[in-house]
């Protein structure tokens, strides 16, 4: 008995450690991919381009090549993991040696990609922006409306993410459940669920496309992730009209109940009166 619970308290620590790692770097990548790149605009002002070289004249100079090689091997580092990880003979290997903590480990590489990425990452500043907001009145209130609606995206993900059950996806209802003896989580959902998850394990592809292209000036090394990123995102699913089907039952039912709050309840007491 001793034994289960320092296991069981072996677990959460590593759990509850990860999460914290997870939720420090979320906000890092929020500031990272939104608020950072909106403030070099937020007066009218930028500095990351260079309109006077030609593009003939960047695309040939030592410094921007030299970043961009290295901004695409971060993202290749960080698309390896994300993918390497998720492929069935790999998640199935590390599954039967991290057993419960296996998700945990997935989050915990995941991120620590992201950071990496993040760290490293060279900004581009030796060539033109493909477009850049800077004649006023716009150039002070476009980079407003940007940052409101990043806001608005980055809100909308956490509510996404919250509904989508979010600590099944950081791997905390896996030591949960692993630690009461009940398994694993995903095999006490319905199979219209577990269908869904298994083709679409990122629900925030829209949201995450207008944070990473809706930005005041799109610099060079921007393009790139901007663009590596989406397409990445659109190849990762594999939405079917089953799966769109499912998405419209459960979409309905809950528009239901939140419209018919009372007349569900009046239709249960007159049941029950019969």
């Amino acid at each position: 008995m001793a034994s289960v619970t320092v296991r069981g308290c072996a677990l959460w620590t590593v759990c509850l450690l990860n999460f914290a790692f997870v939720s420090i770097s979320g906000a890092d990548f929020i500031r990272f991919i939104s608020f950072r790149a909106i403030y070099h605009n937020i007066t009218g002002e930028t500095t990351l381009c260079q309109d006077s070289i030609p593009w003939s004249v960047a695309l040939q100079d030592s410094s921007v090549l030299g970043s961009l090689v290295v901004d695409l091997g971060l993202l290749a580092l960080f698309i390896t993991q994300h993918s390497l990880l998720a492929w069935s003979p790999v998640k199935q290997a590390l599954q039967s040696v991290l057993g419960a903590l296996n998700r945990t480990a997935y989050c915990f590489t995941t991120v620590l990609a992201l950071q990496i990425l993040m760290r490293y990452w060279q900004p581009v500043t030796g060539a033109p922006c493909l477009w850049s907001v800077r004649h006023a009145p716009w150039s002070i209130w476009f980079p407003l409306l940007c940052f409101s609606l990043h806001f608005l995206c980055w809100a909308i993900i956490c509510s996404i993410l919250m509904i989508f059950d979010y600590s099944e996806l950081l791997g905390i209802k896996q030591v949960y459940y692993d630690c009461l003896g009940l398994g694993d989580p995903l095999s006490h959902k319905s199979p219209g669920a577990q269908r869904l998850l298994s083709h679409l394990r990122h629900p925030v592809c829209v949201e995450l496309g207008v944070v990473l292209w809706l930005l005041p000036a799109l610099s060079l090394d921007r393009l790139l992730l901007a663009g590596t990123l989406s397409t990445y995102l659109a190849l990762a699913h594999s939405l079917d009209k089953q799966d769109v089907s499912y998405l419209c039952v459960q979409l309905n039912s809950k528009l239901q109940l939140f419209a018919e709050p009372h007349h569900g309840s009046a239709d249960t007491s007159d049941h029950k009166d019969k």
